[in-house]
């Protein structure tokens, strides 16, 4: 009856992982280890175990069961994510400083602008206190347009300069409405306020398309970093992530540091889709820079921004300086006011008022405001270099966090046991693991997320690129998909008004350029989703 006792003992042995035979190497460092993660000692042998069982660690005599391999490879991914997560937000924090210390900026330069309306034009009398509100109206319209609102600045601006022309003339002579028209129609050649009107246009549409955009790009870069840091790490990387920080543990090895180049293949290949935004991340950044360098381009954001009253008296001054020959040509044209459907003149017409001459030429902020830009863009500019190549450097700050001090090449963990890692290290991006030995990868399946993100990034660059020649792009489906900031919003819901004026200056042919840049965006996703669809 001993004989097939024993027998049973034998199959009992080798149908269940147990105690290894002449073996009793105690579990109580692991059992130290596994619970100081948070795990309860209940399943943590006392001795060693055979090792048949393990799925991701190397088989043979180990201190782990499978529930407990289970438990440190689900640990593994969520301390990688969160890692990942952690260095996102520090990324995503610096993008929010530099928008806090550029909008900060901004607003003071533009709000200053404004404060000096009254010391530069009060010189105009009725023509400035009359018309305040246009004044007031004007800068209204360049802080939306600043904080993203959809409106076209060339045509606020030719609206304002039509608008102020009719207060001016008619401050001179009472004209119908008919007659008003009539003198829109030849404002393109007559130019009233001389050279002042186009100039003023093409600095300040330039300066606030390049600053617009500039915000919208530091948002764009802080929206994608926050998706791209949330995507979860596949289950071919939990695997690898397992045997790269626990098994060294699960086989009594735990004093041994992983390999260098053994942790650089893993995160290469578990951030294969994250390095993929590499190229176009850096196209943002580097075009985010000539952004940022181009506020201190001649003329200089805080000269444009400042001397916009200045611009204003001197065109003015210009028409007052030169009423009569500009109220003879429009005579000659449209008709003596008085004759049947011209209207009449005023019993009391005003003369003309002398007053100092202020051009903007002679006009310069301060050098403080020029020191203060200068610093700025600096600050702007090695701050957005530092972010260049965070995507392929993701992976070895990792490893330095999760791995380090394994730079003893010949007595480091290298996936199997303490030992030299032979396999070469593979390249950054998802193509580059088709033979990476520690994660297994289907290259043709790439992450949809990420490739959206990637999108986002080119269709950005894009509209950076337009901003630098100072076409107008409409941000508005830009600003539905950021943060919630507000940026891109109406005022109160509100949208800018919207006025059948008569255009001083017709407006030029920008919105026309940013709509087929838009529309060029838009082919672009619908490729995207067609891809989708196709690969899904």
């Amino acid at each position: 009856m001993r004989l097939p006792v024993l027998l049973c003992v034998l199959v009992s042995l080798c149908a269940a992982p147990g105690p290894v035979a002449g073996a009793d190497r105690s579990c109580s460092d692991l059992r130290q280890f596994y619970t100081g993660k948070g795990f309860t000692s209940e399943r943590v042998p006392q001795t060693e175990i055979s090792g048949e069982h393990l799925r991701m660690c190397p088989q043979g005599p180990t201190c782990c069961t499978s529930a407990m391999e289970e438990d440190l490879a689900g640990l593994s991914t969520k301390e990688t994510e969160g890692l990942i997560r952690e260095a996102g937000r520090s990324l995503q924090a610096v993008f929010n400083g530099l928008h806090r210390s550029f909008d900060m900026y901004f607003t003071e330069l533009h709000g200053r602008s404004e404060r000096s309306l009254q010391e530069v034009l009060s010189p105009l009398g009725p023509l400035y206190s009359q018309n305040s509100r246009l004044y007031g109206d004007l800068y209204t319209d360049l802080r939306q347009y600043y904080r993203g609102s959809a409106l076209n600045l060339d045509e606020n601006l030719s609206e304002f300069w039509s608008r102020l022309l009719e207060r001016t003339f008619k401050a001179s002579v009472s004209l119908s409405e008919d007659y008003l028209e009539c003198v829109a129609k030849q404002q393109e050649t007559l130019r009233p306020f001389g050279d002042v009107p186009r100039d003023m246009k093409a600095k300040v549409i330039r300066a606030f398309v390049t600053a617009r955009s500039f915000v919208q790009g530091l948002l764009v870069s802080t929206d994608v970093v926050r998706k791209v840091s949330q995507v979860s790490l596949s289950p071919e990387c939990e695997r690898a992530l397992m045997k790269l920080l626990y098994c060294p543990h699960c086989r009594g090895m735990a004093s041994a540091k992983p390999c260098s180049s053994y942790c650089a293949n893993v995160m290469k290949g578990c951030l294969a889709n994250q390095a993929d935004l590499n190229p176009e991340w850096q196209n943002l950044i580097d075009t985010m820079i000539q952004v940022a360098s181009s506020f201190s381009t001649e003329p200089s954001l805080d000269v444009v921004l400042s001397s916009i009253p200045v611009r204003i008296y001197e065109a003015v001054h210009y028409l007052q300086e030169n009423m009569d020959t500009f109220t003879a040509k429009v005579y000659q044209t449209c008709g003596t006011p008085g004759e049947p459907g011209t209207g009449s003149p005023t019993p009391h017409e005003q003369k003309k008022k002398k007053s100092g001459s202020l051009t903007a030429s002679e006009y310069k902020p301060s050098p403080t405001a020029g020191l203060r830009l200068e610093m700025q863009v600096s600050d702007l500019s090695s701050k957005l270099r530092e972010m260049r190549q965070y995507w392929i450097q993701l992976s070895l700050a990792l490893c330095g966090k999760l791995a380090p001090g394994g730079n003893s090449q010949d007595k480091c963990w290298n996936g199997i046991t303490k030992a030299r890692y032979l396999p070469e290290v593979m390249g950054d991006g998802l193509a580059n693991q088709i033979n990476n030995p520690e994660v297994e990868l289907d290259i043709t399946k790439p992450d949809m997320t990420i490739r959206q993100q990637i999108m986002q990034l080119k269709i950005m660059s894009n509209r950076l690129k337009n901003a630098l020649d100072g076409n107008d792009v409409d941000f508005q489906d830009a600003s539905d998909d950021i943060s919630g900031s507000g940026s891109g919003m109406c005022v109160g819901g509100q949208c800018p008004r919207s006025r059948p004026g008569l255009y001083a200056y017709s407006p030029d042919n920008n919105r026309v350029r940013g709509a087929a840049a838009f529309q060029s965006e838009q082919n672009l996703i619908v490729f995207f989703i067609l891809l989708r669809l196709h690969m899904s």
